[in-house]
């Protein structure tokens, strides 16, 4: 089997990773893989409301064209985060952190004792349908489930040494949009704060060892990202992916669009 995103992020491989949400369906997941050229892919949660059932089916579509995933979820319910690692997927990221505290949280809500509290089920996906013997599961599952911290308020990146600090965060990822928003410059994802920001997160990580990530809106955005270190990047989601496909008919086709 591939290398797990854990394993690659931990190693420093630069990952490139889309996003599903509101367009959700396997096929979409399906035809990003078949494109090529992605790592892997993070569901939506947070915005988009999806299901159990959804994370279980893009879980499932996602390793049928070897792609791994994992998901973004509100840090508002204990059994969203084991739901969503039962049903299949590798790894949780909580949106909308602001202290070292809640992120030390989600990760107990995420890790089996001795480093967390999350409640002992071998029946799903994880457990092998309960093929897994209990303590080889939780071993495993602590060893190797992806957890990821984002950074999108003010005071989180104020927060971001002691967050990036904690035992089993494995990333911390920069959201532009809320960042921007936080730092009273919305949409302006270039703007000096919002650099000083990131340097911030990156500085923080170096000396803990850690990785950041981000979504990237612009190419400019991205470069800018692996410049300062990014090593887990989302260039594009399935609302964006649609959008460009259809500016692109357009494109191709000026007699048909005036």
């Amino acid at each position: 089997m591939p290398d797990s995103l854990k394993r690659r992020i931990n190693r420093g491989d630069r990952l490139i990773v889309f996003a599903i949400s509101r367009l959700f369906h396997h096929n979409v997941i399906e035809v990003f893989g078949f494109q090529g050229g992605f790592d892997g892919f993070w569901i939506d949660v947070e915005h988009a409301g999806l299901t159990t059932r959804d994370v279980e089916i893009a879980a499932m579509a996602g390793r049928s064209a070897g792609l791994e995933s994992f998901v973004r979820v509100p840090p508002t319910d204990y059994a969203l985060v084991t739901r969503c690692l039962e049903a299949g997927a590798s790894g949780v990221m909580a949106a909308q952190i602001e202290t070292a505290e809640q992120a030390e949280e989600f990760v107990q809500w995420a890790k089996f004792t001795p480093r967390g509290r999350r409640g002992l089920n071998v029946g799903g996906y994880d457990g092998h349908f309960g093929r897994t013997p209990p303590a080889e599961f939780c071993q495993r599952a602590n060893r190797e489930t992806f957890v990821a911290i984002q950074i999108e308020t003010a005071r989180s990146v104020e927060e971001s040494d002691a967050i990036a600090a904690i035992d089993g965060v494995d990333l911390l990822f920069v959201g532009p949009a809320d960042l921007s928003q936080a730092l009273g410059v919305t949409g302006q994802f270039m703007h000096p704060r919002c650099l000083e920001a990131i340097d911030q997160v990156s500085a923080a990580c170096r000396k803990h060892g850690k990785h950041w990530g981000a979504v990237t809106p612009t190419p400019e955005h991205a470069e800018m990202s692996i410049e300062k270190g990014c090593t887990l990047i989302t260039p594009t989601n399935d609302v964006r992916a649609v959008n460009a496909g259809i500016k692109s008919a357009k494109a191709q086709f000026p007699m048909l669009f005036n």
